[in-house]
């Protein structure tokens, strides 16, 4: 086999980079090691900044998304018992959709099938070769077999774990991490959010999120420790923790319903330097991971396809290396910026481990002065709804 992109991953990352290069009509082929069913139902981040909007409109694959979206112009911080609203829209001019990424993915794969194109299913990557020449190749099982296909440029797009960053030569890349001292136990629910905007909780016994995904099912999120079991958190004490964190002295009543999807995710960030190696270019979790609390893993996976096939757009169509010589460069900036405030939005908001009350009191000082100052909150606002992308990155 053979194709000018060989792109592995049918994540978000994947599908909208295959898509904008079929716009370009540059041939690619995407080869997903999961069926179908699996990544259509992977629950995963539900924030669109409208950045990503905007592209997505752009590139016709948003009909769905503008009928079934919930579109935020604010959060609430909730601390001391006391809940405060930051109108992000107002001080930053740019709104948020709350959008499934699983519900993304559908409409992504819906759009790539129609295009006729190839989109392999249950064909896992098992080797990337000769990046350092013009004729890479990935080397994949597909139906029993092994195959190959040969290409001009291969995008790793298929996660931490995937095979592409692991087909580096050892010491070409240099890997940034920093592992978070708690996790996240999430839980969806079959219930009308109980809130019309995200509430962030910062509480003495730990962070806690309401979210959404749509009116009739809410996201929520407590702090736990790293290895903390699923099993000592049933429902019921699930919900009784979130009233204790979620609670004011005001009047809030939080909705409880069946829980479908419950699972604990450790928090990290990382970060690999350069994003690239010969033909090989990295995008989203295969380059890097930042912690849910800014809601920008999704989002960064976007720019990063943006920037490269624009790249590949003028490499494809007079062999202009410019974009593509730059690429890691270009991205790398947006992802640093994306790590301090997705760390510094994570270190304000959660609970310290060992209960150090000096710690404690940084926090509430920092959440006090965010929600009484003009310029914090409007720093604030631009980072959460999510810078302009780089220039060229349409």
């Amino acid at each position: 086999m053979r194709t000018q992109v060989a792109i592995i991953g049918a994540g978000p990352a994947g599908l909208l980079l295959a898509h904008l290069l079929h716009q370009r009509g540059i041939d690619s082929v995407v080869l997903e090691r999961h069926d179908r069913a699996h990544i259509e139902a992977r629950i995963r981040a539900g924030v669109l900044e409208q950045g990503s909007v905007d592209l997505l409109t752009k590139a016709g694959l948003a009909d769905r998304l503008h009928r079934e979206r919930l579109v935020h112009h604010g959060l609430e911080l909730l601390f001391d018992g006391v809940g405060h609203h930051l109108p992000l829209t107002e001080l930053a001019g740019r709104e948020l959709t709350i959008y499934g990424q699983h519900e993304l993915v559908k409409d992504l794969v819906a759009a790539r099938l129609e295009t006729g194109r190839p989109l392999l299913f249950e064909a896992s990557a098992v080797a990337v070769e000769d990046l350092d020449t013009s004729s890479p190749a990935v080397r994949f099982v597909h139906n029993g077999r092994t195959e190959e296909l040969r290409c001009d440029v291969v995008a790793g797009c298929d996660g931490f774990h995937g095979v592409a960053r692991q087909s580096v030569p050892a010491g070409a890349l240099t890997e940034y991490e920093h592992v978070y001292p708690y996790a996240w136990l999430g839980v969806l629910a079959r219930v009308a959010p109980s809130a019309e905007e995200l509430i962030y909780a910062s509480h003495d016994r730990g962070f806690a999120l309401h979210s959404m995904r749509s009116p009739s099912v809410t996201r929520l999120y407590l702090q736990v420790a790293p290895d903390e079991p699923v099993a000592d958190w049933p429902d019921e004490r699930v919900w009784a923790e979130l009233r204790t964190r979620l609670g004011r002295t005001t009047g809030f009543e939080l909705h409880d319903g069946p829980i479908v999807d419950k699972a604990v995710t450790a928090l990290r960030s990382f970060v690999v330097e350069p994003m690239r190696h010969g033909r090989l270019f990295l995008a989203g979790d295969a380059a890097h991971i930042v912690p849910a609390t800014g809601a920008k893993g999704l989002n960064l996976a976007v720019v990063d396809v943006a920037v490269l096939a624009s790249a590949l757009g003028r490499f494809f169509a007079d062999g202009d290396t410019a974009g593509l010589e730059s690429y890691s460069d270009t991205c790398l900036s947006r992802v640093w910026r994306v790590q301090h405030f997705s760390w510094w939005m994570t270190s304000m908001l959660h609970r310290s481990p060992d209960g150090d009350a000096f710690t404690r009191r940084l926090q509430l000082s920092q959440l006090r002065y965010l929600t009484s100052s003009t310029a914090a909150a409007t720093s604030f606002a631009e980072n959460y709804v999510g810078l302009p992308f780089p220039e060229g990155a349409t």
